[in-house]
């Protein structure tokens, strides 16, 4: 009985592979988007230390969503650049900029930092790492 469900699933539902990070595959990285979502996580650190103590439900609901906010790009950013690194990047990438691997290492354990803390020093060090990563993608790109 098994095999006749199996036989027929297999006419009906057929199942293909795919590989890309979009599954097309699109070809399309660009670090930009994660040094955006990297300078979100400043602003909203910004705002969250401008706030002080929230006494009201509006601080409140304010200081909330600024922190989803700024997990939510931090995320967004480390994802973003570990696309990049995981299916862009290719080893003559590597031989060129030796210290991409830890360059990339440094700026995500930076996006996780940014994510568990308000700390505006290590916001900025995010973006930077983002942007020296991104400078590495544009040579790559010449």
């Amino acid at each position: 009985m098994f095999r006749t469900i199996s036989r027929i699933a297999d006419r009906v539902l057929p199942v293909g592979t795919a590989d890309a990070h979009c599954d097309i595959p699109c070809g399309i990285y660009d670090p930009r988007d994660a040094i955006q979502a990297a300078q979100t996580v400043i602003r909203m650190t910004e705002l969250i230390e401008g706030m002080g103590v929230p006494s009201s439900v509006e601080d409140h609901n304010s200081f909330n969503r600024y922190v989803a906010v700024k997990e939510e790009h931090a995320t967004k950013a480390k994802n973003d650049i570990l696309i990049i690194w995981t299916d862009y990047f290719k080893p003559e990438h590597l031989a060129a900029h030796p210290d991409l691997h830890t360059k990339v290492w440094e700026a995500c354990k930076l996006g996780s930092q940014v994510k568990q803390h308000v700390d505006m020093d290590a916001a900025v060090a995010f973006k930077a790492a983002l942007e020296e990563i991104g400078a590495a993608f544009a040579e790559t790109k010449k």
